[in-house]
């Protein structure tokens, strides 16, 4: 499975071409550490640097954002986690973790090309991950949807994407910007 989901990765990765340039030379920074790491990237288990997956869970007109209060962390971020062996790529590890975390089991993935990459140091409360690779994707849920909190997470709630919670990570709000940008620029690459 870990080389499938390796060559799945790889592939979905070199067919995308972010609108932001960040993004861009981020995208080169994962080939290389993916290729580098083989399996044991996809692997929490494979060393204190690894991939995962998260799912940015947004409701159909972009207005809102759902996000989890993480209990390790102590911030508001959105749905995601590690890969799991029987996770056939890191897009439906995303797409299940934020089953699990948001208790909303009719999500409706965007597709399985990445919009977001994001690496990002972890504290010791962590254990022993210290780095996550992360590739963010996005699925739609109804406003109506109520969210339930898994143990993971200390609450799951709705929040207007231009009225963010004060307790998200310093560059969460430009994160949001330039993942509705990327969103916007593949919705009008389908049509």
């Amino acid at each position: 499975m870990q080389e499938s989901a390796v060559r799945e990765i790889l592939e979905r990765l070199a067919g995308w071409s972010p609108v932001a340039p960040a993004q861009t030379r981020l995208k080169g920074e994962f080939e290389v550490f993916v290729r580098a790491g083989q399996g044991a990237a996809l692997d929490r288990d494979g060393g204190p640097e690894h991939l995962t997956g998260s799912c940015f869970v947004l409701t159909e007109d972009l207005s809102q954002v759902l996000l989890c209060f993480h209990r390790k962390g102590q911030f508001w971020v959105q749905l995601g986690g590690h890969v799991e062996p029987g996770d056939r790529s890191v897009a439906a590890a995303a797409f299940r973790e934020a089953r699990e975390e948001g208790g909303i089991a009719d999500l409706r993935p965007f597709g399985a090309a990445p919009v977001d990459l994001h690496r990002h140091a972890l504290s010791n409360r962590f254990g022993a991950c210290r780095v996550h690779w992360d590739i963010g994707f996005v699925a739609f849920a109804e406003a109506a949807a109520v969210p339930v909190a898994s143990d993971e997470s200390e609450a799951v709630a709705w929040f207007a994407v231009d009225r963010l919670p004060a307790d998200v990570p310093a560059d969460f709000p430009v994160r949001l910007g330039t993942i509705l940008d990327e969103l916007a620029a593949q919705r009008s690459r389908s049509r």
